[in-house]
């Protein structure tokens, strides 16, 4: 058994695609109608084979309500590495990201969370 995809809840289908493709620097692998919203995903640029991303829609009362609880909270809803979290960091600011959490040393490893202008805190790491 192996993990295929991961989904994120979003408030707009649209504004997800092009922060997680033009800032981020994912690529769109799926883009098909799903009734009135899109099965979209995305995978990363060095593993286009690998797990995608499904930006999925957060129109479901449940689904905004746990949204909204984690960004409140501050609890990124997932992660993803890096090789070098500065470079990263810098990048990513430069283009104007909002960070809750400058790299920060955490025993091993070195993390940092980001507002994905999509309603969710994403966490980046460099192990």
């Amino acid at each position: 058994m192996k993990i295929i995809v991961i989904s994120i809840f979003v408030e707009n289908q649209e504004k997800a695609l092009a922060f997680y493709s033009e800032t981020l620097g994912f690529v769109k692998k799926h883009d098909e109608p799903a009734g009135e919203h899109r099965w979209l995903t995305l995978v990363s640029q060095d593993e286009q084979d690998g797990t995608e991303l499904l930006l999925e829609p957060n129109e479901h009362p449940a689904a905004k309500n746990y949204q909204q609880r984690l960004f409140d909270e501050g609890i990124p809803v997932t992660m993803f590495g890096v090789d070098d979290i500065q470079k990263e960091y810098n990048r990513l600011v430069e283009k104007g990201v909002r960070f809750t959490m400058e790299p920060t040393k955490m025993g091993n490893v070195t993390i940092a969370v980001f507002d994905d202008t999509c309603g969710n805190l994403i966490q980046i790491i460099e192990q």
